[in-house]
């Protein structure tokens, strides 16, 4: 009888638990995409979870292709900021480079041009004692000698560093650190604002490059020829950059002008005019006379000197020899001071960098225009706004300078050169 009781009490228990485990419906849980962006990409299975997710092969595959997706853009942008960081790593040191060999290079100036002068004015002042000195005497040869030798020491010493103009190289520094700080915030800005692309690390791996062509380190084999045949403005960017690709001339019908009217483009359009009558003229003509003053006095000095140690030889001979020697001499060092102390191949590098500056603005202006697609350029407000600043105007006077009653007047574009 007990054991009957005992029987029945566990099939009432099994019975009242099938009944509880049957009234228990455990929801289906969502199914959730993870993209995981420094995983190594790998085949990623989908496995239902006791059950609980029921997916078919064809959902499985999507969820797999996306999850590939995900991953395969992840590590392009990963890969894309990682080499651009790589750059501006190289960006950092160059500009470090260059900002210590201006100075060097500065102080190559100042050190040689005191030290010709000290040697020209020494020599004159010798000339003229032995002059002073009669007889043939051991003190007038040693005066003789030593002036002599003082003004070839200047001869060539003046050639080297007409040669070289110190004071334009420590020129092509400055010029070369601010373009490279310039390039440095430009790459530092791309990978602030995020999703860099491969486009953009090329971009920066050629201007680093073009840079590097145009301001030299090095003065042997690389120097940038100091006395061209005519001036040329500097050139500092790729020659790749303004190339468009799939460049058409059917103009696109959109619903999007992107900040663009037709009134903005005729406005920038005849700034380009202004920059090219005015801005590019004018620093062509003052890089000319730059140029052609920096070859007079770089052959005068050194000619100079040279008819002075000429001359000094044959002091004590005859008043005239002494005369020609000793305003040789003085004549050196004034051509000499004018010519380094008053820096006139610095000049002439500043006018060829301004030249440049206003090329790369017509370029980048008319480059941007002749874009027939809206959103492959840059927004048009900001574009007036950045073409604006750089010409150091506001936008309002910009649009004032565009307009048909400025551009008859004798204005120039920029106001800060």
């Amino acid at each position: 009888m007990a054991s009957l009781q005992t029987t029945a009490i566990l099939s009432s228990c099994c019975y009242s638990l099938r009944a509880v485990n049957a009234s228990i419906h455990v929801p289906k849980l969502p199914r959730v995409t993870y993209s995981v962006p420094k995983v190594p990409l790998r085949k990623l299975h989908i496995e239902d979870f006791n059950g609980s997710i029921d997916t078919t092969p064809s959902e499985k595959n999507a969820i797999t292709t996306q999850i590939y997706d995900n991953l395969y853009s992840s590590n392009n942008e990963s890969k894309a900021t990682t080499q651009l960081y790589a750059i501006l790593e190289a960006v950092a040191d160059r500009i470090e480079m260059h900002t210590n060999v201006g100075e060097q290079r500065n102080n190559w100036n100042t050190l040689l041009l005191n030290s010709i002068n000290m040697i020209t004015l020494t020599a004159t002042a010798m000339a003229g004692v032995a002059a002073a000195t009669s007889g043939d005497t051991a003190p007038l040869l040693a005066l003789k000698l030593s002036s002599t030798l003082l003004f070839s020491a200047a001869t060539g010493m003046l050639l080297i560093m007409n040669k070289i103009q110190p004071s334009q190289l420590a020129e092509e520094q400055r010029n070369a650190t601010r373009l490279f700080k310039q390039l440095q915030t430009q790459i530092q800005t791309i990978i602030a604002l995020g999703s860099p692309t491969e486009e953009d690390v090329k971009g920066s791996v050629e201007k680093v490059l073009a840079l590097d062509k145009a301001y030299p380190l090095p003065l042997l084999g690389a120097m940038l020829d100091k006395f061209p045949a005519k001036f040329e403005p500097a050139v500092w960017w790729p020659s790749t950059q303004f190339q468009r690709k799939n460049k058409t001339n059917e103009v696109r019908v959109q619903s999007k002008r992107n900040g663009w009217s037709e009134e903005l483009e005729m406005e920038l359009r005849a700034v380009v005019e202004v920059v090219k009558r005015k801005d590019i003229e004018d620093y062509e003509r003052l890089g000319n006379i730059a140029l052609k003053m920096n070859k007079s006095l770089a052959i005068a000095g050194p000619l100079l000197t040279g008819i002075a140690a000429v001359g000094s030889t044959f002091v004590g001979n005859g008043s005239m020899a002494a005369i020609v020697a000793v305003m040789a001499g003085s004549l050196a060092s004034a051509i000499n001071a004018f010519e380094h102390g008053g820096q006139v191949g610095m000049l002439f590098e500043m006018y060829r960098n301004c030249g440049g500056f206003f090329t790369l603005l017509e370029e980048t202006i008319e480059a941007t225009l002749d874009e027939k697609d809206f959103e492959k350029r840059e927004n048009g407000e900001v574009f007036e706004m950045k073409v604006a600043m750089q010409l150091g105007r506001s936008v309002s006077d910009l649009r004032r300078l565009a307009s048909k009653s400025a551009s008859h007047r004798n204005e120039f574009a920029s106001k800060l050169f």
